[in-house]
């Protein structure tokens, strides 16, 4: 799945943010001001490009759910013997649609992915924003009109990035990839984001506009590199970590086909301040 959802706007960079010599398309660790956000292409304004994903128990009315910590772990490697693994180190809960009660389908995938970067890295709600308390955020800092408050409308990672530094105690580091075949070029940023203790990247794009995390990179020994991704898209009262392993639900994935070619994407690397 899936990748981030839309970003409306377009904005000045912050005259403190310097590459340093990194690649244009990438921005090194920032802490994003709170009134700015770095430039980066608009999604799309459809709202109709993240379908609602429904299983067979979508019509639950679900309350607010217990949150389940560190689904990947138990999964099997996607090859033997690779040649080199990362995976994020510290916590995290799994947040998806619906689990706080609030029936966020069909626009809430970046919310939901913001909030398990937020419980990042002891894997605790406590710190976790709720969506309203996001939006509110957003609008009170500049970053939306009013009015988003509320609202159905949807956030990606500039957003996400922002409420980090916001919030306190996290950093979100943005990246540009003008096209998803790109993201084979991000391969060593990535493997190094999760080597030196780096927790969830969020990910989403344009054609592919829904929201999702990376947690691992998996690499060889073949030509193939394998993604740990996380979907938020889940709905229901999942029992165990187990159970969304086997839906897919989180998993890896062949980096070769899993990313639109024809969609570009950001990514927001979160770090420890």
């Amino acid at each position: 799945m899936h990748l981030a959802c839309r970003i409306r706007r377009k904005q000045k960079a912050p005259k403190s943010v310097s590459t340093c010599g990194i690649s244009p398309s990438c921005f090194g660790l920032v802490r994003v001001h709170r009134f700015r956000a770095p430039t980066l292409p608009a999604a799309s304004s459809r709202k109709d490009r993240e379908p609602v994903i429904r299983p067979a128990s979508a019509d639950t009315c679900l309350s607010t759910l217990e949150l389940l910590k560190d689904v990947h772990l138990g999964l099997a490697l996607p090859c033997h013997g690779p040649a080199r693994l990362a995976l994020l180190s510290g916590h995290y809960l799994y947040y998806h649609y619906g689990c706080d009660g609030l029936d966020d389908r069909g626009w809430g995938c970046g919310y939901r992915t913001l909030q398990t970067l937020c419980s990042w890295p002891e894997g605790q709600s406590s710190s976790v924003p709720g969506l309203a308390t996001i939006q509110a955020a957003l609008e009170d800092m500049g970053d939306k009109p009013p009015g988003f408050r509320d609202s159905r409308d949807w956030i990606g990672c500039v957003e996400a990035s922002l409420c980090l530094e916001h919030f306190g105690g996290l950093q979100g580091r943005l990246c540009h990839v003008p096209r998803g075949a790109g993201l084979l070029g991000e391969l060593e940023r990535l493997y190094s984001h999760f080597m030196e203790g780096g927790g969830p990247v969020m990910v989403g794009g344009d054609a592919d506009a829904q929201s999702k995390a990376l947690l691992g990179i998996c690499e060889g020994p073949g030509p193939e590199t394998y993604i740990l991704i996380l979907d938020p898209h889940y709905w229901g009262t999942p029992k165990n970590s187990r159970e969304l392993q086997a839906a897919g639900w989180v998993g890896w994935q062949k980096v070769s086909s899993v990313f639109d070619s024809n969609s570009f994407y950001n990514l927001c690397l979160t770090r420890r301040t």
